[in-house]
């Protein structure tokens, strides 16, 4: 008797846990009220992990010790190297500089140079501190369309390191 009672008991626990896990699922199931973010578009983690590797490569040839970021069409970090001994600041600068072609859907150059003349612009960028217009990252496209960036930090001025940029972006941008 002591046995099937212990085994009920059990059995009521597996079926309340069991009913739990059913209306967490539930629960986290879209309704027509709750649309689905749909998912970022981006580079192959190959492709940008190839171009980072090139834009590193670049930069470091020419004695600059940068950091890469290559993110999604959400801003989400697919791919960051860094040159050894290359300071914090120049991977925050490369991501930064990403993040903010993602949001503006061009050059980070051409961000900071719309913000020289537009001082609403230059409010909104300074109040967020994942932003970063200078030169230094351009966007990944297929079709005219945004898909991603590659941001380059580090190197003695935004010119450099857009250029860096640039050599990964012509390795990969066939195959994107």
């Amino acid at each position: 008797m002591m046995k099937l009672k212990s085994n009920m008991a059990t059995c009521a626990a597996v079926t309340l846990s069991a009913l739990s896990m059913a209306g967490f699922a539930l629960a986290q199931t879209p309704t027509a009220a709750q649309t689905p973010v749909p998912a970022a578009r981006g580079p192959a983690v190959n492709l940008a992990l190839e171009a980072a590797q090139t834009a590193l490569a670049t930069c470091q040839a020419n004695g600059y010790k940068v950091g890469v970021s290559v993110v999604d069409s959400a801003g989400v970090v697919r791919v960051a190297l860094a040159s050894d001994g290359a300071p914090q600041r120049a991977v925050e600068s490369g991501n930064g500089k990403a993040f903010t072609v993602i949001t503006y859907k061009t050059s980070s150059a051409e961000v900071a140079k719309k913000a020289e003349k537009d001082p609403d612009l230059t409010a909104k960028l300074n109040a967020d501190p994942k932003q970063r217009a200078r030169a230094g990252a351009l966007p990944l496209l297929v079709a005219g369309e945004v898909i991603g960036a590659i941001g380059v930090g580090g190197a003695p001025g935004g010119d450099k390191d857009e250029a860096c940029a640039a050599a990964g972006i012509d390795k990969i941008k066939d195959r994107l």
